[in-house]
């Protein structure tokens, strides 16, 4: 444990680099090229950290003042993914999370359990995220921490061989799966509430023009301009006492000031945490692609390494799901859900988050999703809405242990991406709305050794199921 705790207070902007270029140089790069690829990775997470404090120094009080003036309950914050990789990457779990699912990998292909080689790097987070906060649930323990990451990286890794089929048609991108949890948690949705909508008489009729309806959005369906929107929405609301009450309001502007002192500055103050919201709604891609520049040059070398040793096998060679996020149906169902999910939110009982960080990664709910709903718009909408209604309530439940995962986080390493507002609960949308990290979660919380025992036969099923399928294949080609 002192080991780790070291590993642990260097923080992931100090850790990450190490250990990606060491992982770097045992595939085989240039030392050269292996450092760059983990400063990448460095720098990345000092981006993260930068955006989020800006996040949550800006609206902290204004989504106060909107609490208090609607009496509503939204005490948990939404820090965005930043936060929840912050915790991943910087906890005892997150430490050797990559070392130690890539050998889970590797025994899970030898044994014909799965077809995929994971090489998706930056999205291994998610694992070390479900494995930090069950961690700190059990009493910092490693064994049930990790047992919680290995379990969910098994499920997904069979759940990217059994999707890859028609990922690889829908898409036209042969050999490639998609082994991210948080993508494929919305794979059993898909397939449920499909059946059922496919159900209603006309209903595989409707549909909507997703590429023309894309074309129309013009610059209103930039993240950047919906960031403003929003930001700006969040601080009419707050200064709505302060519009109707003006004289009020004037009573604590310095003496002498006007009635057009006191309006401009109202009007300063909205558009500043417009551009700060549209601020964060840009930089968060493009921080991520940060990581997915450092992270790729591993990724290729590792796919390389997989093609030469696994010469003559079917492979399925696990990416992001960042390849197939620009999909028209995908813009067109997040711009339509985007103004959904904040009401529903305000609104729906037992919930206590306010979507606003989380919002940039609505789109990482389709990936998955498309290839059975084959691109409507209309049932990739009302799917995609009934499971972030759903994971909402997962993520007000699991805020308490998330908070307390990132207050220890932000204890140890002062990384501005793990800390929580005074007065607020912390949340996001990825990965904590996702079925597979609150199933998780929720069974070792609340029944433990049972519940770790119902994960340990849905983990051996899954592969049993999935190793069946691997020798049936491999029996039909040699017979063919």
């Amino acid at each position: 444990m002192n080991i780790f705790n070291y590993i642990i207070q260097m923080g992931a902007s100090v850790m990450m680099p190490i250990l990606f270029t060491i992982i770097g140089l045992c595939i085989g790069m240039k030392f050269g090229k292996a450092l760059k690829s983990g400063l990448y990775v460095g720098v990345g997470f000092v981006g993260l950290g930068i955006v989020t404090a800006l996040l949550t120094n800006n609206f902290k009080d204004p989504l106060q003042t909107v609490e208090d003036i609607f009496n509503l309950n939204l005490s948990v914050f939404d820090m965005g993914w930043p936060a929840a990789a912050a915790v991943a990457y910087n906890t005892a779990v997150g430490a050797l999370i990559i070392p130690v699912c890539l050998g889970v990998n590797f025994l899970m292909v030898i044994t014909k359990t799965t077809r995929t080689v994971n090489i998706d790097l930056w999205n291994y987070w998610h694992f070390a995220f479900i494995g930090a906060v069950v961690y700190f649930v059990c009493g910092e323990s490693l064994v049930w921490g990790y047992f919680a990451a290995i379990v969910c990286y098994i499920i997904t890794l069979v759940m990217a061989d059994l999707t890859a089929e028609r990922f690889q048609e829908y898409y036209n991108l042969p050999g490639i799966s998609v082994p991210q949890p948080f993508c494929q948690s919305f794979t059993p949705f898909a397939i449920a509430i499909g059946w059922l909508l496919d159900k209603i008489p006309g209903f595989s009729k409707l549909n909507i023009d997703a590429e023309g309806l894309k074309s129309k959005f013009g610059v209103i369906g930039e993240p950047l301009v919906l960031g403003v929107v929003v930001g700006a929405l969040i601080a009419t609301v707050a200064h709505w006492g302060d519009i109707t009450q003006f004289d009020q309001y004037m009573a604590t502007m310095p003496a002498g000031s006007t009635a057009t002192d006191g309006v401009m500055r109202i009007v300063k103050h909205i558009l500043f945490l417009g551009v700060t919201m549209g601020a964060v709604m840009e930089l968060i891609p493009r921080i991520t692609k940060l990581f997915i520049d450092g992270l790729m040059p591993i990724s290729e070398k590792t796919k390389e390494v997989v093609n030469k040793k696994m010469k003559g096998k079917t492979i399925h060679i696990g990416m992001s799901p960042a390849l197939v996020i620009g999909h028209p149906t995908a813009l067109v169902g997040t711009l339509f859900l985007i103004p959904t999910y904040i009401v529903i939110a305000v609104i729906l009982p037992g919930n206590q988050f306010l979507p606003l960080a989380s919002l940039a990664g609505l789109f990482y709910i389709f990936p998955m999703m498309l290839p059975y709903t084959k691109g409507n718009v209309v049932k990739s909408f009302i799917i995609g809405l009934i499971a972030l209604l759903i994971g909402l309530w997962f993520i007000t439940d699991m805020a308490p242990d998330f908070t307390k995962a990132a207050a220890s986080v932000y204890a140890q390493t002062q990384d501005n991406a793990a800390h929580v507002p005074e007065g607020f609960l912390a949340g996001s949308m990825d990965f904590v709305s996702a079925l597979f990290s609150y199933v998780i979660y929720a069974l070792v919380k609340y029944f433990k050794y049972i519940g770790a025992a119902v994960l340990v036969v849905i983990t051996l099923a899954m592969m049993l199921i999935n190793r069946k399928r691997i020798i049936a294949d491999e029996k039909k080609k040699v017979n063919n």
